[in-house]
């Protein structure tokens, strides 16, 4: 019996330290920032200027704005959880030789951007650079697109705003449910500091919806890109299945590339 109880006193307190251990190091877990210095000079292959937005709390927001001269709108780009503008300046390149003027932030933390975490502070952050974009450009010429990480933000932004697209790439339901299926035997529901409810801020985007994921995506599983989209109430929305693509690999499949071109100019 002592050694029963030694066995399950071990057992209880290794499950305490995990959930000690994912309530204050998720942030790791989630965001996968890399810094850049602040005199650090990007170089692209399209034109473009640097932007720096301040936050109402004094954080400093850095991004990147390609311009054309004659575009046929803006794309509000938001990123996936790794590196910074450095990497996903040139991500956005092929939107913007599509024709597109793109706007691409770092979050907070990423790159120069500044300031401290927290999903309130994220949504804020994304609608300051929607405001931006609202005093260059009419509503009905911004798209948002939203990749990994970046999908909760635009679908948030879709919700509170009128943009005239939403593009999701490999989106997730929301991240509370992503965790409760990765770690199944922790309390994730009450741990969670950063659930990214996409799907609840889903249900009040009036704006047409066109979501990619690949069916082999092994970081936000497919499964729940389709939920997110089972969870749409208007009827203007779309779902590409891309055949075989995982998660960093779909602008490789040529099915992925024409439905981004079918998209934006038959959206």
């Amino acid at each position: 019996m002592r050694r029963l109880k030694k066995i399950l006193g071990v057992g209880l307190g290794a499950y305490l330290i995990a959930i000690i251990m994912l309530y204050f190091l998720q942030e790791k877990l989630i965001f996968l920032p890399t810094r850049l210095p602040q005199n650090y000079a990007y170089s692209f292959s399209e034109h473009f200027e640097e932007v720096f937005l301040s936050a109402a709390d004094g954080a400093r927001l850095n991004a990147l704005w390609f311009k054309r001269e004659d575009s046929n709108g803006l794309i509000l780009y938001f990123h996936g959880n790794a590196g910074n503008l450095s990497r996903w300046g040139e991500i956005v390149i092929p939107f913007a030789k599509q024709g597109f003027d793109v706007l691409v932030m770092d979050y907070r933390t990423y790159g120069k951007s500044t300031g401290a975490l927290s999903e309130e502070a994220l949504y804020s952050d994304a609608q300051l650079f929607y405001d931006f974009a609202q005093k260059n450009y009419p509503e009905k010429q911004i798209i948002l697109y939203g990749r990994s990480l970046g999908t909760g933000m635009a679908t948030r932004l879709a919700a509170d705003n009128q943009p005239a697209l939403l593009l999701l790439e490999t989106p997730y339901y929301s991240l509370l449910d992503i965790g409760a299926k990765r770690f199944p035997w922790l309390p994730v529901k009450w741990l969670m500091k950063y659930p990214f409810r996409a799907h609840e801020f889903m249900q009040q985007v009036l704006c047409p919806v066109r979501i990619f994921h690949g069916t082999e995506d092994r970081i936000v599983p497919f499964d729940s890109g389709r939920k997110l989209f089972d969870s749409i109430p208007r009827a203007d929305k779309r779902f590409y299945a891309i055949q075989g693509g995982r998660h960093n690999n779909l602008s490789s499949f040529p099915t992925y590339q024409q439905a981004v071109i079918e998209v934006l100019q038959n959206p």
